[in-house]
């Protein structure tokens, strides 16, 4: 029943914005991401990750992230997670460089839960941030730090279609709402909407490899303009146990 509300809300969102007069500026991008997991005992666990996304045609840097939290597990289906990011932005339209990169600090926690169905897994995340944005201008940064909270819930699943030993071949689609919210945010309570498809295959039980594509649509402050995003992602895999007690990798 929560899904449904909240795919109720995300197809209000959509039937909303098609009312309006878009100015859409469509690019692609490149998303290369490390993802590492490190297994501390079966209920504690901490994930890092850097993500480094450019823009492919012009060719161009887009933002550097580094992401760290970490994740209790109540029971096998539900898990708790909280942690920190570090966004370094250049640009986000690579037609404008700049000279200077704009920082970001973000506070994240979330709770996801899933439900296996045989070769079939559904997962889902309600997530929460908050956004502290540093303020510049074309020209460079400007004193003062803009604060935003942004709400982010997750449905994914993933189908295996064979596991042998300790390799795996698995397809994973997923969708993702996010809302933001807080005194700065007039014009665009809508923030995107991604759509993913990916392969994972897993080389061993401590490395996989994962290639997909994602759809991100995204709203700008203006209220009428938008980003349609084409990105490719590639992301590797790399967990390091503590316990010898075997985990699939979690993202």
């Amino acid at each position: 029943m929560k899904s449904i509300n909240i795919f109720g809300l995300l197809l209000l969102c959509i039937i909303a914005n098609a009312q309006t007069e878009k100015n859409v500026d469509h690019q692609s991008l490149l998303w290369t991401r490390y993802f590492n997991q490190l297994t501390i005992n079966d209920k504690w666990s901490l994930h890092t990750e850097f993500d480094n996304r450019v823009f492919i045609n012009p060719f161009e840097d887009n933002l550097f992230l580094i992401r760290m939290h970490g994740r209790y597990k109540i029971n096998k289906n539900i898990d708790l997670g909280a942690g920190a990011s570090y966004f370094s932005v250049a640009t986000q339209v690579p037609e404008n460089t700049n000279d200077f990169r704009t920082p970001e600090y973000r506070i994240q926690q979330d709770i996801s839960w899933k439900h296996d169905y045989s070769n079939f897994t559904t997962h889902q995340r309600f997530q929460v941030e908050e956004r502290f944005i540093h303020n510049a201008d074309k020209t460079g940064l400007l004193p003062g730090i803009a604060f935003t909270w942004r709400f982010r819930y997750r449905l994914q699943g993933e189908y295996s279609f064979w596991q042998k030993e300790k390799q795996y071949l698995k397809a994973i689609v997923y969708d993702e709402l996010m809302i933001n919210a807080g005194q700065s945010i007039v014009k665009n309570t809508f923030d995107q909407n991604r759509i993913y498809a990916a392969m994972q295959y897993g080389i061993n039980k401590n490395i996989a490899l994962e290639l997909g594509y994602l759809n991100s649509f995204q709203q700008r402050a203006s209220g009428v303009d938008y980003f349609d995003r084409d990105i490719i992602r590639f992301t590797f895999y790399h967990k390091i146990k503590l316990t010898q007690k075997h985990k699939t990798f979690t993202n």
